[in-house]
């Protein structure tokens, strides 16, 4: 009987134990580790008075192609990528020998009429010639000068002109390439004033007005001050969203093209909230369920007050989070 009692309190023993290991992590897989309940974080609600964050692509209202608008062979290029220029400035010519020839033909056909027309005037005012005969000189010295016109518009067609000042951002314009109208030459583009294209939510869109600040923050972390140049005095009814644009100050260090975020304005809106240490830099947390943690990507919102910030995905209220490495 003894024998039996021993042997069943050491199964009872085992049988404890292998719960026990059951109950923690010690299974998991290699990416969990267990954490001490004493250390969790825990996600929270708030409610908060917040900027709006929203995303937007920086760009310049003078920024345009420039392309051949005669066919010819490009005969020398001016100015080369990166090149400041200023309007009218010529970037390219073409070949123009015929377009020379053309114009100078039709300067000498208008000089003639011109002496022509001279003469009959006086002969008119002297009574020599008739009306039918003066007005059929004015009619050809008239046709003379559109001529001259023409001729004067083919020849300016084979100089290639910034259209505003700018940069050159873009060539392919190269000497002895033969192009047609509408081939693209050059691309220049005024680098200032910056501007960005938000839409804000109908809730949020009425406290906007020109003149209100925003803060503009780059890729990488560059940041800027804008002021509302132009906004849309109705609400999109496919959006539900008010299209608002934006100046930067001169001497950002934004570039157009880039990507970056608009905060500007408030909106009252209820978040989810962790301590800022519950996130680590590169956007990750650990997540601590059951009985193990999982790591989980966590995209972070507006900064708030305690030390907390908001989540925007990745974390729901009431979960807990294992603080990141300082």
């Amino acid at each position: 009987m003894r024998r039996l009692a021993i042997m069943a309190a050491l199964a009872i023993g085992c049988s404890d134990d292998r719960a026990e290991r059951s109950a923690t992590p010690d299974g998991a897989p290699p990416d969990s580790i267990a954490a001490p309940p004493a250390t969790l974080l825990t996600a929270d609600t708030a409610t908060v008075d917040a900027p709006l964050s929203l995303p937007a692509q920086l760009y310049v209202e003078h920024d345009a192609v420039v392309f051949a608008r005669s066919a010819g062979v490009v005969e020398s290029v001016l100015v080369d990528l990166g090149r400041r220029v200023q309007t009218g400035q010529v970037l390219a010519t073409l070949e123009r020998t015929d377009q020379t020839i053309a114009l100078e033909q039709a300067r000498q056909g208008h000089e003639n009429w011109q002496q022509r027309v001279e003469r009959q005037r006086a002969l008119k005012t002297a009574g020599v010639v008739t009306l039918a005969d003066s007005e059929q000189v004015e009619f050809e010295f008239r046709d003379a000068g559109l001529a001259l016109r023409k001729a004067q518009r083919e020849y300016d067609l084979t100089r290639i002109a910034a259209p505003f000042a700018g940069i050159v951002t873009s060539r392919t314009a190269r000497i002895g390439r033969l192009v047609r109208p509408g081939d693209t030459l050059f691309q220049v583009t005024a680098m200032a004033p910056v501007l960005a294209r938000v839409r804000v939510p109908e809730t949020s869109a009425f406290g906007l007005a020109v003149g209100s600040s925003a803060q503009v923050t780059g890729a990488r972390a560059e940041s800027a001050t804008a002021k509302v140049v132009r906004a849309s005095p109705i609400i999109d009814a496919a959006s539900g969203t008010r299209e608002v644009i934006l100046q930067l100050v001169s001497g950002a260090r934004l570039t157009p093209g880039s990507s970056v975020t608009v905060r500007l304005g408030s909106e009252r809106r209820r978040v989810v909230t962790v301590p800022r240490n519950a996130v680590g830099r590169e956007g990750y947390a650990l997540v601590w369920e059951d009985h193990r943690t999982t790591v989980r990507a966590v995209t972070l919102g507006s900064d708030l007050a305690g030390d907390r910030v908001e989540v925007v995905s990745g974390l729901v209220a009431g979960e807990r989070v294992v603080p990141s490495a300082p």
